[in-house]
């Protein structure tokens, strides 16, 4: 029995009793300080990394909104905004270095503090204890840690919006020299050095959570929970936390070095450099290095933010869809294929850097490779869909919504492997359209699933779902027709980053098209504050969750009382005897992972 419970929060050895973890909370009373704010509770921390991920989407959302203004109605001003930015948008209209600043943010804000730390933070911490069957993280207080520095990186990041000369404004990918030297624009002064301090704290906090996740996954699964016996979800955050620890640290060397730069007189990045007709000291750096360095993250990264999406996905759909999931195994060998893969493409953010032509051609192959397991997945969701007698919940529809996307925008991943074809296409607004679409906008659909899904576990009510579905609809067809035109916009070869585009006759097809973007752009993130308010109200005020297990789920967590507390299970952490699929099964509608394996039913 004593190998149930491995945990640390039992304090005598004979730590299966019932009231046992009663006494060991019995002697510090709660405060509010310790409850909501330096808790150490999976579960709470989940929603402090949930819902400061939802306050810097609103932000990163708004940046998006502002300059879609600018670039559906170049020749408009609009006086609201000198209102609330003064110098930066004088007349009304937005000023070219605010743009760029605006720019920058948004793809740094949503790619990071929303879509890295608000997703992986968010469900890895509530999802993992909960489906292994452990107590809490293996060390909660690491955990706690990792959400303190993700919020003093979002403070320092924040702050860096306020300061007299701006937020950086090097583009998200912060390449040098621009980065690198102060005096090449206002942005690249103190803004550009809050922006890498904000981002050495979160990625300090990427690698703390993820080490927790690991160690969590790997040696605190309950009896009988063997790896094959998982949720996907669990193998999905899993793989996601191998990725961060790996390739978070190159990103931060790669901006310790930028610091040097700016500061130290080194010479990494920099070479030849003349500004303003003076030549600059420094000789011997590449600032093609640095682009490795970021790459060597930034590939990666893209999907450490998918990853968990792909497991959430599984998960919702095989429960909704009443059926077992498709290809278990190929789901788990595909996720492991996507995270070796994941490493070996970076280049092909690089084929127009003057890479070696052979090099290149070796990253389109592996490039192209990466879409076989992506593929598989496709596949197997759509078999798990395949005569399912499926409900329809809002988290369901944003499941199927999230598979619609990742097709869609996949595909137009497979124009941009191939080296010739991006040549002509790199950063014009084709590569825009593709990257939000499929890691952008589906990511966030992975996202809403697992908020509605498992919503009623963080606060035992639910959200409203007829709000919900409203949020669906407007939000899938608003995406899909503020990013599919950019595509053609792209073929015709218009530049991204550029903030008025009206002056070249070229592009005067597009005008319409812009101002159309912008309108739906407006729409959509009124939609989504909708669905912020939807969040909050229903804390307090949603319909109350009356059963166990009001999804018909199979899974762990739904064997914890309705409003778990620290330490998840009154009593024994339940034991395993099944895997996390047994939907429809000897003409049951489900059966839970819990229950024993009968004498005449075949064992998975």
């Amino acid at each position: 029995m004593s190998d149930i419970l491995h945990t640390h929060q039992e304090t005598a050895s004979h730590g299966h009793h019932a009231d046992d973890h009663h006494h060991v909370h019995a002697h510090h009373k709660e405060t509010f300080i310790s409850k909501y704010i330096f808790s150490m509770d999976h579960k709470m921390i989940a929603k402090q990394f949930l819902i400061t991920g939802i306050v810097w989407a609103i932000i990163g959302g708004l940046f998006s909104v502002l300059f879609r203004l600018q670039l559906g109605f170049p020749d408009e001003s609009f006086p609201i905004l000198e209102t609330f930015f003064g110098k930066w948008a004088e007349g009304g209209k937005l000023r070219p270095e605010f743009y760029y600043a605006l720019t920058t943010m948004h793809g740094t804000v949503l790619v990071f503090f929303v879509l890295t730390a608000g997703l992986s933070g968010t469900f890895a911490n509530l999802l993992i204890p909960l489906q292994v069957g452990a107590r809490d993280m293996a060390s909660p207080m690491m955990n706690m840690l990792s959400y303190w520095f993700f919020f003093g990186g979002s403070i320092v990041m924040l702050a860096s919006l306020f300061i007299q000369t701006g937020p950086a404004s090097g583009g998200w990918t912060i390449y040098p020299p621009l980065s690198a030297l102060g005096q090449a624009s206002e942005g690249s002064k103190a803004g550009m050095d809050y922006w890498i301090i904000g981002m050495a704290l979160f990625i300090i906090s990427q690698l703390l959570g993820g080490l927790n996740y690991i160690a969590t996954i790997l040696n605190m699964r309950t009896k009988g929970m063997s790896m094959t016996r998982v949720p996907l979800t669990i193998w999905a955050l899993l793989f996601t936390a191998v990725l961060g620890v790996l390739s978070f640290p190159v990103l931060l060397s790669g901006v310790v070095l930028l610091i040097f730069d700016r500061h130290l007189g080194t010479s990494f990045y920099l070479s030849d450099i003349y500004i303003a007709g003076q030549a600059l000291a420094n000789e011997g750096g590449s600032a093609i290095l640095f682009q490795h360095l970021f790459w060597f993250l930034g590939h990666p990264e893209v999907y450490i933010i998918i990853l968990p999406t792909m497991g959430i996905v599984s998960e919702v759909m095989s429960v909704n869809a009443r059926k077992p999931i498709f290809g278990y195994m190929a789901m788990v060998f595909s996720m492991f294929a996507i995270c070796v893969l994941a490493f070996l493409v970076w280049a092909h953010h690089m084929f127009v850097t003057g890479l070696n032509p052979f090099l290149g051609s070796v990253f389109v192959l592996l490039t192209l490779l990466i879409a076989v397991p992506s593929a598989i997945k496709v596949f197997n969701w759509l078999t798990t869909l395949w005569r399912g007698n499926i409900r329809f919940t809002p988290a369901m529809l944003f499941a199927i919504g999230f598979v619609s996307l990742f097709i869609s925008g996949g595909l137009t991943g497979i124009f941009l492997g191939n080296s010739t074809i991006d040549i002509h296409l790199h950063d014009t607004m084709f590569v825009i359209a593709h990257f939000h679409i499929v890691m952008g906008v589906s990511a966030f659909f992975g996202m809403f699933c697992g908020i509605y899904h498992w919503f009623p576990k963080m606060f035992g009510r639910y959200m409203n779902n007829t709000l919900g579905y409203i949020h669906f609809w407007v939000t899938l067809i608003g995406a899909y027709l503020i990013f599919w035109p950019m595509h053609y916009q792209g073929f015709a070869g218009m530049p991204r980053r550029y903030l008025d585009k009206s002056s070249w006759v070229s592009f005067s097809q597009f005008h319409g098209l812009d101002a159309m973007i912008t309108v739906v752009t407006v729409l959509v993130f009124a939609v989504q504050l909708m669905f912020v308010f939807n969040y909050f109200y229903s804390i307090y005020k949603g319909r109350r969750v009356r059963t166990l297990n009001p999804w018909g789920a199979t899974t762990l967590e739904w064997t914890t009382p309705i409003r778990p507390g620290h330490g998840n299970w009154d009593g024994e952490i339940p034991e395993v005897h099944r895997w996390a699929y047994d939907y429809g099964k000897d003409g049951r509608d489900f059966i839970p992972q819990t229950e024993p394996i009968g004498e005449k039913e075949s064992s998975h």
